[in-house]
């Protein structure tokens, strides 16, 4: 058969034509499974970039929740700093007056023994020395901690040690408050001439210079013992506490040591911490990171208002004491009467204004965000400050409550204007306890509060009224010869236990009352933010 070139040319082109299609059909497959291949490469590889990406993510949501605690706690811990220091130093002058007592005490000894009508015991000289160098010894313990001394290496025998230093402070403070009973009553039996053994004893110790040294001085130093011994006693219960979940507060550290790409921990957190606070004249930020700032705006009127109140306290104790110790014997009732009706008018209407502030701060503060941290101050919630605040609370109670049982069965030798006093004394320190710890927790919401600062004229009158209430307190009540029908009603014994029990706590909770004012006042107006960038946002 012989084919002809038309008939080749067409086997050739369909030859050609078959081999190109199937080529073409091979590299259309070829590269369909490289392009598939590339896609579920390229598509997997974004998968992994996506995984990578949401557990970093997990893990700057956990870096961030862990420094938003750190940052709580730090904001927390310089929010308490000036009040620690302040707690510290008043530590420190407490504990120096309970020195002077003890010395004063000790000194009296050698006088004694040095009197043959007067028995004397080498205790009465080794007690107060021993005294003084627990004093010594606690107050540069305490100072020590305030720099975050380690119990932790050995817990057993720290919660020891301090558990029983607690329980010696209470006993210290116990004993003081027994001697000082039974030198007063002892002092009130002089007065009223009764001749048994215990003038003879009464003249022994106050009957030379050392004697009526420490009598005239007792009034006004034992309280220093009784306050020493108590703000010791809280101040080691709540170490006490922190040596007891001392496994949890390493909790910071043990976190951000596993977070290293972060950046170094401490310039880091150094960077979270800085703060800045706006100025009350139109908000401008201020850096605060290293030093300590007061703005003392919106306090003037408040602040005038208490110096009125200070000048008016001051002319009721001088009157008081120019009318109870004047030399005229005839008209010695008469005097007492009016000066007891000057103290006890110039009480109420100071309970009366107090309590009026008081509810006024409190509707105004109410305009603040209550910014409380669940776990900051440890367990008891409330944190050191307001536990002291609460426990003295306890000495205005009994004093109160004692006061108007008495003032209400000698109503009829007693003046009204004692019971109602007595009343609103009650009222008022209610009201301002619960605005503490109210109060304690009040941060602003926003820059308008920062420059009109709801309420801090009225925080700045009851810091200096306190003031005042702790004068009168520390210079009239705290002898139980201040109320003499209560003396008459409840007998020598019973009410001079009952003042030293509670006037101590009393006079420190207007002390301390005083102090947790002014952190609220300084505190709650502030607004801190971070003023460098940081890694992700915290705020």
């Amino acid at each position: 058969m012989v084919f002809s070139s038309a008939d080749l040319r067409e086997v050739k082109s369909a030859i050609t034509s078959t081999f190109n299609e199937k080529f073409l059909n091979e590299i259309a497959v070829k590269l369909a499974v490289l392009v598939e291949k590339q896609f579920e490469e390229q598509l997997k590889s974004h998968r992994q970039a996506i995984d990578t990406l949401r557990d970093q993510t997990n893990i700057l949501e956990a870096e961030n929740r862990r420094l938003r605690k750190f940052v709580d706690h730090r904001e927390q811990l310089e929010r308490n700093h000036n009040v620690r220091i302040f707690g510290i130093e008043f530590t420190n002058a407490f504990g120096i007056g309970s020195m002077v007592y003890s010395g004063l005490e000790f000194g009296r000894y050698f006088e004694l023994k040095n009197n043959v009508d007067c028995k004397s015991n080498i205790l009465q000289a080794i007690t107060p020395a021993a005294r003084m160098l627990l004093t010594l010894v606690q107050v540069q313990f305490i100072f020590l901690n305030s720099k975050d001394v380690e119990f932790n290496k050995h817990r057993i025998v720290s919660r020891f040690g301090l558990m029983h230093m607690i329980a010696t402070n209470l006993c210290e403070w116990l004993y003081v408050l027994v001697e000082e009973t039974k030198h007063e009553i002892i002092h009130l039996g002089e007065h009223q001439n009764s001749t048994n053994s215990s003038l003879n004893q009464k003249y022994c110790q106050e009957g030379h210079v050392m004697g009526c040294l420490v009598t005239n001085a007792s009034p006004f130093l034992f309280p220093c013992t009784i306050e020493y011994s108590l703000i010791c006693a809280v101040i080691l219960f709540e170490i006490w506490k922190k040596i007891k979940i001392g496994d949890n507060a390493q909790e910071y550290g043990k976190e951000r040591v596993s977070f290293k790409d972060v950046g170094q921990t401490k310039n880091k957190h150094d960077r979270m911490t800085t703060h800045f606070h706006f100025n009350s004249y139109g908000g401008r930020m201020l850096n605060s990171n290293h030093h300590f700032t007061v703005d003392c705006s919106n306090a003037h009127r408040g602040l005038f208002a208490g110096i009125m109140v200070i000048v008016l306290t001051i002319i009721s104790l001088i009157m008081f004491f120019v009318f109870t110790t004047a030399s005229d014997k005839d008209n010695e009732k008469n005097r007492i009467r009016i000066a007891m009706f000057e103290v006890s008018t110039v009480e109420l209407l100071l309970y009366l204004i107090t309590t009026v502030a008081v509810g006024v701060a409190m509707l105004k503060m109410r305009k603040l965000k209550y910014d409380r941290k669940i776990g900051s101050e440890g367990s008891s919630g409330i944190g050191l400050d307001n536990t002291l605040l609460v426990v003295a609370q306890t000495g205005m109670f009994i004093y109160c409550m004692f006061s108007i049982i008495g003032s209400y069965f000698t109503i009829a030798s007693n003046n009204v204007i004692e019971l109602v006093a007595e009343i609103f004394s009650f009222i008022q320190t209610c009201l301002q306890t619960m605005f503490v710890l109210d109060g304690w927790w009040r941060k602003c919401r926003n820059i308008e509060q920062t420059r009109t600062k709801p309420g801090r004229e009225i925080i700045t009158f009851l810091i200096v009224a306190n003031m005042a209430m702790w004068i009168i307190n520390t210079l009239e009540k705290n002898r139980a010869e201040f109320r003499p029908t209560h003396l008459h009603f409840f007998g020598d014994w019973a009410w001079t236990i009952i003042t030293h029990i509670s006037m101590p706590m009393a006079i420190f909770y207007r002390f301390h009352s005083t102090i947790c004012l002014f952190e609220i006042w300084k505190s709650a107006y502030k607004v801190k933010t971070p003023i460098k960038n940081p890694l992700f946002p915290i705020v």
